[in-house]
């Protein structure tokens, strides 16, 4: 008999495995992703024998351990997010990979094993791509099957020095009253509005799941990188061809940076923009003490820049795959791949730690005890 009383997931999509690294107090029996550099990461941390490098299309409830599972946490690949129409019928393999989980939690319902929890995880774009259309067809999926369910925006931001905001479908099997209506911060006004464009049935269904909000933020982009003289800097003139690239706000911030006196620590991405008809590749940078959204490195305009003023000199260089892990919450022991490119991907494509355990701590744990709890 095994007993380990502590509730248990199945990790789908599971990547470098943040999600389980924010699951404080849960035990992952099972865990599954795509991509062999996720798996390594994966299994060199957590050395878990439940892991399974496989397309989700591929598994079956059979795969999956026996019994009854606590939770299903999913973060689904969010290159397409349609989910709106036949489920055979989706024009990307990987926005279809959702159909491949929702299979397996019809296939565990069939058995009489459905979770009771689910956690669906994605861009906040789901909210609002296709018209509306794809967030109705999960709403009204989840409605149609018997579970209650809502949705929160919860912005990395509020626990961490990176803007990173995610979309989080909670849906559980037993009633649960949730609060009277949206609750500060978690239900933006892209959650608010999305609600009311739902169905009848998916409106019956839905509950405004309160979760507390954080004490304030006390960390800064500067608190989370490595010392300057461990850095590797970029040479004088790429910094200068990278800052050519500034547009007028953004030279202007560098110049307001530059004058304080300060050591100010700027985050900075390449972007393409149209200027009088014609596409420009222009740098854009912030100075509020946060990092941009980290992305997954597929060419050189994603990766990250820093740019720091002091006494004088504006330096520039890359964000590291170590600082962009301790952007997502994950610890200096976490273990990255050999690869800048490999390491940047784990986190650009990662859930932020903190968020997790706050949404486990706020709402999943109280879930599964048969209440929900607001801080005192």
């Amino acid at each position: 008999m095994n007993a380990d009383k502590r509730p248990t997931v199945l990790e789908f999509f599971a990547g470098a495995g943040l999600a389980r690294l924010g699951l404080d107090g849960w035990r992952t029996v099972f865990a599954n992703d795509i991509d062999p550099i996720k798996a390594m990461a994966y299994q060199a941390n957590f050395d878990d024998e439940g892991f399974r490098l496989d397309d989700i299309w591929s598994l079956s409830s059979g795969d999956l351990p026996g019994g009854r599972a606590d939770l299903a946490w999913a973060s689904s690949p969010c290159q397409d997010l349609s989910l709106a129409g036949s489920r055979r019928g989706l024009s990307a393999r990987r926005s279809g990979a959702f159909w491949g989980f929702w299979r397996l939690i019809e296939a565990l319902g069939a058995q009489g094993r459905a979770p009771r929890l689910i956690v669906i995880e994605n861009v906040t774009g789901l909210l609002t791509s296709n018209g509306g259309e794809d967030f109705r067809t999960l709403a009204d999926l989840l409605a149609d099957h018997g579970w209650w369910f809502g949705a929160l925006e919860m912005d990395a931001a509020l626990w961490l020095p990176q803007s990173r905001p995610r979309l989080f479908i909670v849906a559980t099997r037993d009633a649960a009253p949730g609060a009277g209506g949206p609750v500060a911060p978690f239900h933006s006004r892209g959650v608010i509005a999305a609600h009311a464009g739902l169905s009848d049935r998916a409106r019956a269904a839905w509950r405004w799941w309160d979760v507390p909000a954080p004490p304030m933020r006390n960390a800064d982009l500067a608190s989370v990188l490595d010392p300057d003289d461990t850095a590797d800097w970029l040479d004088p003139a790429r910094t200068q061809a990278l800052l050519s690239q500034l547009g007028s706000l953004h030279r202007h911030r560098l110049s307001v940076a530059a004058a304080s006196g300060e050591r100010r620590v700027g985050a900075a991405f390449r972007r393409v923009r149209l200027e009088h008809g014609a596409k420009v590749q222009r740098v854009e940078v912030r100075f509020d003490g946060l990092a941009g959204c980290l992305r997954t490195p597929a060419g050189g305009s994603s990766r990250q820049y820093l740019i720091v003023a002091e006494a004088g000199r504006v330096r520039a260089r890359f964000l590291t795959p170590r600082e962009a892990m301790r952007l997502m919450g994950a610890g200096d022991d976490y273990r990255l791949p050999g690869s800048v490119t490999a390491g940047l991907k784990l986190a650009g494509d990662g859930v932020a730690v903190p968020v997790v355990r706050a949404l486990s701590e706020g709402l999943l744990k109280p879930l599964l005890a048969g209440r929900q709890a607001r801080a005192a």
